[in-house]
């Protein structure tokens, strides 16, 4: 059998939750900001938007350690283990404290079936229609602002099918919808990840997408990022002490006040392996058939951070070190706080880090959401409705 046949349907990760779906109530915290997150993964959209004074109040998701992580680290978080399609909106709308509050959901639908780093990649892939969920929760919740976020294929997937399609079922239900492209590095994240954004509002309102606070000039690089402050790895080496004081100011920012370092180990790799990443030049690939599998550049951002399939290999070699990285290592290149845990160990953390929406990313988005429903003057730029320009 062929693993790269398109019709073979791809095989599914075993820590998915296929049963009845599990809740976990929490009691919430009192706020006129509620976050819903579907198809939260391990909680990019949830940090980015806490972190911009929004409460998340329930998170939806198929992946076990992902939920799990959003347990342990979104303490008014309830939480739904479970696939969507067994999920009634009912059940949530429950679990929402205040109907009336000011209510955004977010989803970031799956996207290897748009994915341009997915050899399978299929605009029929059952994955690619989970959007039709989201509209049926968004349909009985009522949110004022809905966002979804995916892999920039999804806007020419299918002939344009579903870029059409996802505009037009939010327009039905009385949302005016803008789109943008948005470059994570553009906002303080050190990897150039471009995702394809879905802002729906309602007619009361008015959205402007928010100006980038980086650029070509002064993007965070891996080395802000990375190098300086985290303690050297061995081989399959575990250390949970920095090595000194943050020596960026992104460090800075992610490690706050936290002062104990947890994900942070190397993989086990063989001897071939560390041979292939030591001979390797930093920016170039390790591998002459994989050329998305680089070791990092440390002058310069990240490339895409990616899943990488149920069971990723490590994807980046350490740019000074002839290692994969860290969980840590990719949860910062993601924008994730250091006192942010991800459960489930190396190889479902890729799977987390990777799919995750870039924290600074989505705090950006929150904060403009959150500044048009206080009823604040937005600076910005339009979507694709008025190609980008800004104004």
């Amino acid at each position: 059998m062929d693993v790269w046949d398109k019709t073979v349907k791809p095989e599914e990760n075993s820590y998915f939750n296929k049963d009845k779906p599990i809740i976990r109530e929490r009691k919430n915290k009192s706020t006129d900001f509620i976050h819903i997150d579907l198809f939260s993964g391990c909680g990019g959209f949830s940090c980015g938007f806490e972190q911009a004074g929004f409460i998340t109040e329930v998170a939806l998701d198929i992946h076990c350690p992902s939920i799990e992580t959003i347990d342990l680290n979104h303490k008014y978080t309830s939480t739904i283990l479970g696939d969507i399609r067994k999920v009634s909106p009912s059940t949530i709308r429950e679990l929402i404290s205040d109907q009336k509050s000011n209510i955004v959901m977010t989803a970031g639908v799956p996207c290897q079936g748009f994915s341009r780093s997915n050899r399978k990649r299929n605009d029929n892939d059952e994955r690619n229609f989970y959007f039709k969920e989201f509209i049926k929760f968004a349909k009985i919740i009522k949110p004022k602002v809905v966002v979804i976020e995916n892999v920039s294929g999804i806007s020419v997937a299918k002939q344009g099918y579903f870029f059409s399609s996802i505009s037009k079922e939010l327009e039905k239900l009385g949302f005016k919808v803008s789109t943008s492209l948005l470059n994570a590095a553009d906002y303080g994240v050190p990897q150039t990840r471009k995702r394809f954004f879905f802002i729906g509002i309602r007619s009361e309102y008015n959205w402007l997408f928010p100006y980038g606070t980086h650029n070509l000039d002064n993007y965070i690089t891996v080395e802000d990022s990375i190098i300086g402050d985290l303690p050297k790895l061995s081989n399959n080496e575990f250390k949970e002490l920095y090595k000194s004081k943050p020596t960026s100011e992104y460090q800075k920012l992610i490690r706050g006040s936290n002062n104990k370092l947890t994900n942070h180990k190397a993989p086990n790799h063989p001897e071939k392996t560390i041979e292939t990443i030591k001979n390797t030049v930093p920016g170039q690939p390790m591998y002459s058939n994989f050329k998305q599998r680089v070791r990092l550049n440390p002058a310069l951002p990240s490339p895409t951070q990616i899943c990488g399939g149920i069971r990723p290999q490590f994807q980046f070699g350490h740019p000074i070190q002839a290692r994969g990285l860290s969980i840590r290592e990719r949860a910062r290149i993601q924008s994730f706080p250091d006192n942010y845990h991800f459960i489930g160990g190396l190889v479902q953390g890729r799977v987390q880090t990777g799919n995750a929406v870039p924290v600074l990313l989505s705090k950006a988005i929150a904060t403009q959401i959150k500044k048009m429903l206080l009823g604040k003057k937005l600076k910005g730029f339009n979507g694709q409705s008025s190609q980008n320009k800004l104004i």
